[in-house]
């Protein structure tokens, strides 16, 4: 099964901020890894391919952080 790798740099700035991007991500199907970090102000994602960009930054939005960025693959996508 292919997978994609996802990058987005979202404003957070305690460890409440970056464990809520955790716990969303945590309870989403399809998500395989993660590392979300709250000194570079980044969330590293891989999943399965039946998770799009769209779905996952919805996800991350809702927790009421601002998404600066985000990436697929490599390719830089619009927020």
């Amino acid at each position: 099964m292919a997978e994609h790798n996802y990058k987005f740099n979202v404003t957070m700035t305690c460890g409440g901020c970056s464990g809520a991007v955790e716990r969303v991500l945590k309870r989403m199907d399809g998500v395989k890894s993660f590392d979300v970090s709250l000194e570079t102000q980044t969330a590293n994602i891989t999943t399965d391919d039946s998770v799009d960009y769209d779905t996952l930054l919805e996800k991350i939005k809702k927790t009421g952080k601002t998404v600066n960025s985000g990436e697929v693959d490599g390719a830089v996508k619009a927020v």
